[in-house]
This record gives structure tokens, C-alpha cells and sequence, in this order.
């Protein structure tokens, strides 16, 4: 694919030679925007992107992981001036993660809250079972920035809340294998959308996907929409681009 593709929402210090993963970006050309699990794994994961203009890297604290890392939340405050991107953060609703509900939503709403304080950020949000309790929270923190819903997996009707709330969307390979996700992505408005891997989590055909690796991704997205997948990677790449130019006082990345 000749147009640059966007990946926003990939984990490149999870992949077993996250070095090695780096180079691969830069040489596919596509825009990766590295999100992190915990404020610790920051200095890291942006070492790797050391070199690398099409990368950035989202400084986190996942939901599955805030009951251990709550401590961290000091030092993610810290951390916070450095980036304009914050991900990956959340609520997750699955039964093993619920025990921990109250840190979950202790987390969320102080990363948001910071956010805010901060001049507002692009959010990469985690929302598994969850959609209506994310948005919630989203409801008290107005001025956090601009929540890109990850792999969204809600229903109709969670869908159009988050739409009317301004929320953006971005979809993987993985999500639109199935019926469910192909529906939800065609009620999406069409530039909010951006593309996703979620690499090395995600995978297609058994084979984790690796850094912008979102072809898939967009054929559906031009099936969806009635147009080639070339065509549909280059509205993801105007929409990422409106994207990074309108929040908090951003300069558009350049092709």
C-alpha cells in the first residue's frame, strides 16, 4: 500500500524484539502510535521510538494492571508534560478484572482529571465490557482531550452516546473478522475512524499482528464505505492527520 498507514493502538515493547519492531515501523513508513501498560514502561518504550519521526509513544496505565500500579499515578503526572498522547487507559468489565472495579475507576478518573489539567491529550481508551462506564467517566472529565475508543466492542446504543460525545474510534484487523464488529464499524461516522493492530495482542489467522500491519483493516473499511482499500487508507490518514492538527494545538504529521 503506497499510502502511509496508521496504527493507533500498538504495543511495540510487548513484541519479544521490540527493537527489531521499531525498525520494521520505520521502514513500512506508517504512522505507530506506541502505547504503554504502565508509567514505568515510558522511558523504554520511548527509547525505542529514538530515531523514529512516524512514531509516538502514549503514556498509560491499562485497567488490568491499576490495582497494581495505582502507586504510579505520581509518577505518570510526571511523565504527563512529555507527550500528547495518553493511552492505554480504561475500564475493563471481564470477570477476572472486576474485583478491582474501584481502582479501576480511581485510575481512570485521575488520569483524566491530570489530562485536563495538562491542556487536554489524545486518549487511547480501553472499553471491554465497560463501553457505558467508560463514557461516564468520560461525561466528568470534558476536557481531557479526545477519546479514540479502542477495538470498541459496546452495543448500538453505547455506540451513538459515544458518536454524540464526540468520541473517535479505532479499528483492527482482528475486530472486523466477525459480523459484530463489521456492523458496529459501518454505524461509525466515517471520519472518525482510524486504524489499528493492537499488535502483539491481536492477531489474524493465528499470527500476531506486527507494527501498522492494518491492511485488513482497511479492505473493510472500504467494503464498508464502497471504495478500494487504497482509498480508505488515505481517508484514515486525512481523518489521523485533522486529528493530531485540532487537539491541543497540534502540528499535522507530514506524508
Amino acid at each position: 500500500m503506497s499510502t502511509p498507514t496508521v496504527d493507533l493502538h500498538c504495543h511495540l515493547d510487548l513484541y519479544p524484539d521490540p527493537a527489531g519492531a521499531a525498525r520494521r515501523c520505520a521502514e513500512s513508513g506508517a504512522y505507530i502510535l506506541s502505547v504503554t501498560t504502565t508509567p514505568k514502561a515510558w522511558r523504554g518504550t520511548v527509547a525505542l521510538a529514538k530515531g523514529h519521526d512516524r512514531i509516538r509513544t502514549a503514556l498509560g496505565l491499562h485497567p488490568q494492571l491499576a490495582h497494581e500500579r495505582i502507586g504510579e499515578l505520581p509518577l505518570f503526572e510526571a511523565l504527563l508534560p512529555e507527550t500528547r498522547y495518553v493511552g492505554e487507559i480504561g475500564l475493563d468489565g471481564s470477570p477476572e478484572c472486576k474485583p478491582h472495579w474501584r481502582e479501576q475507576i480511581s485510575v481512570l478518573d485521575h488520569v483524566l482529571a491530570a489530562s485536563a489539567r495538562a491542556g487536554g491529550r489524545i486518549l487511547s481508551i480501553h472499553s471491554r465490557r465497560a463501553a457505558t462506564e467508560v463514557l461516564n467517566v468520560l461525561d466528568r472529565h470534558p476536557d481531557a482531550g479526545v477519546p479514540v475508543l479502542h477495538w470498541f466492542s459496546g452495543s448500538k446504543s453505547e455506540l451513538q452516546r459515544a458518536i454524540a460525545m464526540g468520541c473517535w474510534f479505532s479499528v483492527g484487523p482482528a475486530m472486523v473478522t466477525g459480523k459484530c464488529g463489521r456492523d458496529l464499524l459501518a454505524a461509525m461516522p466515517r471520519d472518525r475512524v482510524l486504524t489499528e493492530t493492537d499488535g502483539p495482542f491481536a492477531t489474524v489467522g493465528g499470527k500476531p499482528l506486527g507494527p501498522g500491519e492494518v491492511g485488513p483493516a482497511c479492505e473493510a473499511l472500504g467494503a464498508c464505505w464502497g471504495i478500494r482499500a487504497e482509498a480508505a487508507a488515505a481517508e484514515v490518514l486525512s481523518a489521523f492527520r485533522r486529528l493530531v492538527l485540532s487537539a491541543v494545538g497540534g502540528s499535522a504529521p507530514t506524508a
